[in-house]
């Protein structure tokens, strides 16, 4: 091996192991790289409660020192960012990634957990949307963020999909992937890529059982692998979405509330 790729998440844990960090990291060695990691928040789910979710932001002065440490390696081949979960945590990411001048960013604005419906800080959102899009390589919104970010609210067609993707490029991240996923009626799941000029419509047959807790999560991470491994955006997006797919076909029941993608799919089906 004659070069070590290396990628960082910032993000935060899922105890589950499906999305978050560790969604990222195992997306990261199934793209034969170095995964590097700061954490910024710790979700909990609660079986007696239905699921539901706690958020425990980390300290932003300790997530600035993880990152002191990544970064004492120099900058990384590509990175991305999850959930931040607060805004002096979104203001940490900013500084980090101006002050080492990196490049090759992915920018997923995680607003809500899974089964969530309201945004978690709306502070932090309009922090990612202010401090962050305009440092973005690309953007993966899903429907719900893509619909605060752009101002629509709620998207249920292609066409307010494209809309959307149109406003979010607008606030300055180069691509945005507007991710439908299973969201959108009809049979087919599918999201959205914009460079500025072109819209490309990536769509798969949806799945059933569609074991897809950190689908998104997952998404983001392919789209960071391929891009460290050399990959422009668009060919990154496209076998990301592939990745994702076979992390979904081979998902499973965790328990009665939740079913995550498993990560080694598409190595699986190859």
């Amino acid at each position: 091996m004659s070069k070590i790729i290396k990628t960082l998440t910032i993000a935060g844990s899922d105890s589950s192991g499906g999305a978050g960090i560790q969604a990222d990291l195992k997306t990261f060695e199934e793209y034969g790289t170095y995964g590097l990691s700061a954490l910024t928040t710790i979700v909990t789910m609660d079986p007696d409660r239905g699921w539901h979710h706690n958020v425990y932001p980390v300290d932003a002065a300790i997530v600035a020192e993880q990152l002191k440490t990544i970064f004492a390696g120099g900058p990384v081949d590509a990175m991305k960012t999850g959930m931040l979960g607060s805004v002096e945590i979104v203001k940490v990411a900013e500084q980090a990634l101006k002050s080492n001048k990196q490049t090759n960013v992915v920018i997923d604005p995680v607003m809500v957990c899974k089964g969530e419906d309201e945004v978690l800080n709306p502070e932090s959102a309009d922090a990612i949307r202010d401090l962050l899009l305009p440092l973005a390589t690309v953007a993966t919104p899903n429907l719900f963020e893509a619909g605060v970010l752009s101002g629509l609210g709620k998207l249920t067609t292609l066409d307010q999909m494209k809309e959307a993707a149109r406003l979010i490029h607008q606030l300055g991240t180069r691509n945005v992937v507007v991710k439908g996923g299973k969201a959108l009626g009809g049979d087919k799941a599918i999201d959205i890529f914009y460079d500025g000029s072109e819209y490309l419509v990536l769509e798969t047959a949806k799945i059933e059982p569609a074991h897809n807790h950190g689908a998104g999560c997952t998404f983001a991470a392919a789209i960071t692998g391929g891009l460290a491994n050399g990959l422009s955006v668009k060919d990154a997006v496209v076998k990301a979405k592939d990745f994702v797919s076979a992390a979904i076909r081979n998902g499973y029941a965790f328990n009665e509330y939740v079913g995550p993608v498993f990560h080694g799919g598409y190595r699986l089906e190859q």
